[in-house]
């Protein structure tokens, strides 16, 4: 570098030598061939949601019972000082959830006004998929009480259906979550946890 250089021509030789140096990085077209998501399961199912459906993943927490909720809601548990209420999403599926509590997860929505724990079997972190590979019909087995939300599957070493849980907040079933009152006692559940 000479000391006779200018601010300018400093800065276009750093310029210049920085396009050489990310010659070798990858472009962007390439990098957006892949498909990552969250790989989880449910049941004997393994799903996939897409990266920038899921807030964070968490450990079961601890639970708080709501009352006169239906069966699948699970509780509510603070989370950083905002109210999370977690959802059996296998229950809500008509699964029953795993009985390997060190194994369950909960998947964290915040999607528009819905902030929703989803607890699933098991979480097998971050998974990556050629965009390419993607199969735009259901997964073969598909289970029909989860085939509203899912869209197309990822076929390697297993079936990942591609899980939308946006699409689950947005399902009225799942919104829902009174119990129906029979008239029989008071709508009151037990502690959970």
């Amino acid at each position: 570098m000479e000391a006779s250089q200018t601010a300018f021509e400093l800065l276009l030789e750093i310029d210049r030598r920085c396009r050489l140096l990310a010659a070798d990085l990858p472009s962007q077209e390439s990098r957006l061939q892949n498909w990552s998501g969250i790989g989880f399961r449910i049941a004997e199912h393994w799903y996939v949601a897409p990266m920038g459906e899921i807030a964070e993943v968490l450990h079961e927490p601890r639970l708080s019972a709501i009352p006169g909720v239906k069966p699948w809601v699970m509780g509510v548990s603070n989370l950083r000082g905002r109210l999370l209420p977690v959802f059996d999403l296998c229950g809500f599926l008509g699964h029953e959830l795993s009985s390997q509590r060190r194994q369950r997860r909960v998947l964290v929505l915040d999607h528009n006004d819905i902030f929703a724990g989803l607890m699933v079997d098991e979480v097998q972190g971050l998974q990556h998929f050629k965009l390419d590979s993607l199969v735009m019909t259901p997964p073969p087995g598909l289970p029909a009480a989860i085939a509203p939300f899912v869209q197309g599957y990822f076929q390697r070493e297993q079936v990942w259906g591609v899980f939308s849980s946006f699409a689950l907040a947005q399902a009225p079933d799942f919104l829902d979550v009174a119990r129906q009152h029979d008239g029989r006692g008071p709508l009151v559940t037990g502690t959970v946890q």
